[in-house]
């Protein structure tokens, strides 16, 4: 990470995207929308690797194709998704980052519905938060800055005031349109980002601090040094 971008930085609080963020869930969400494009003539190789920080809904949405209920197919590959964990754990470092944080100081915002949340956050060892905003409680899914700025509102706060932890070009680009500062998670990427933001590959490169003014995170390496 690059810590002098956040040099006496505080922020109100943190809101993290889930799956390629907090946890992993590539493998497991690839096999089964794998299933699904072969099963409606697509290229897989092709479409797959574009599901990722979206609402299923949305990626089917935006498909066009013919025939075919978006929302049914959504609501399908939700419990495809739940009956799928293989291969689901944490980010580096993150269970405990995430418990070291006030439990009023912090939210989840992800594209997945609620119960395939919970099922995956589960698989990894991590503790639902008190704020959990999901695909359910939002019109307008990522890159809609709308899920991050009903997070910060739950918390008392503004989203432009939070630190903003994203993986994907969606949620990087709501978590922009929010106003907030972003840092970019490269743990599950395969090629090095191209990015303006800070980044980071584990939250074990983290310092955490708390304090009056807020919450601070530091370069671990050189908070140590």
């Amino acid at each position: 990470m690059q810590s002098s971008q956040f040099e006496g930085r505080a922020f109100a609080a943190f809101l993290f995207d889930m799956d390629g963020t907090i946890l992993t869930s590539v493998a497991a969400a690839e096999r089964v929308w794998t299933r699904w494009a072969e099963r409606n003539g697509l290229d897989a190789a092709t479409f797959v690797p574009t599901i990722h920080g979206k609402r299923a809904v949305d990626t089917i949405g935006e498909l066009g194709l013919a025939g075919v209920d978006a929302v049914a197919e959504a609501a399908q590959l939700t419990l495809d998704e739940i009956a799928d964990v293989a291969g689901v754990k944490p980010i580096a470092g993150a269970v405990a980052f995430l418990s070291s944080l006030p439990a009023d100081r912090w939210a989840i915002v992800t594209s997945s519905p609620r119960e395939l949340a919970k099922v995956r956050l589960a698989a990894a060892g991590i503790a639902t938060p008190a704020v959990l905003v999901t695909a359910e409680d939002v019109v307008r899914g990522k890159p809609a800055p709308d899920g991050f700025r009903l997070a910060a509102e739950r918390l008392g706060c503004e989203a432009r005031d939070c630190l903003i932890f994203e993986d994907a070009p969606a949620g990087i680009k709501a978590a922009e349109a929010a106003g907030g500062t972003v840092m970019v998670v490269t743990a599950t990427h395969a090629h090095p980002v191209v990015t303006p933001h800070a980044t980071m590959a584990s939250f074990d490169d983290l310092e955490l601090s708390v304090g009056e003014r807020g919450l601070q995170v530091f370069d671990r390496a050189e908070a140590c040094s």
